[in-house]
């Protein structure tokens, strides 16, 4: 399995434990979450994929996807190359960059303020 293929499998599966947390807070916007995420027309892995591409030699460190009153329902890919950080927002159903802005290092789960 090449490195590509093993950022890519990490992200996802880091992010699906992330959303089964999210999901056992009883809320119903795991239930809105899980609906819209199933209407995407590109999946985690490609939207991870686009945004490593916009930065060459970049590699994903964060994956989510979320809602922001700025860009509707968007993957929020956070790559990282040579100390930098970019929070690179990814359309889940044309497969667009929406944004893509030099970010910190995420070191929580803190929102970077776009909500």
């Amino acid at each position: 399995m090449n490195r590509y293929s093993k950022v890519s499998f990490l992200a996802v599966i880091i992010a699906t434990a992330s959303f089964a947390v999210y999901a056992n807070k009883g809320s119903g916007q795991a239930e809105k979450d899980a609906i819209s995420i199933n209407h995407a027309q590109i999946t985690l892995a490609q939207a991870i994929g686009i945004a490593e591409k916009q930065y060459p030699g970049s590699k994903a460190s964060k994956a989510e996807f979320e809602y922001s009153k700025k860009t509707g329902w968007a993957y929020d890919i956070e790559v990282i190359s040579n100390a930098k950080a970019w929070d690179v927002k990814v359309d889940p159903q044309k497969g667009m960059i929406i944004s893509a802005l030099e970010d910190r290092v995420d070191y929580d789960d803190e929102p970077d303020g776009d909500q």
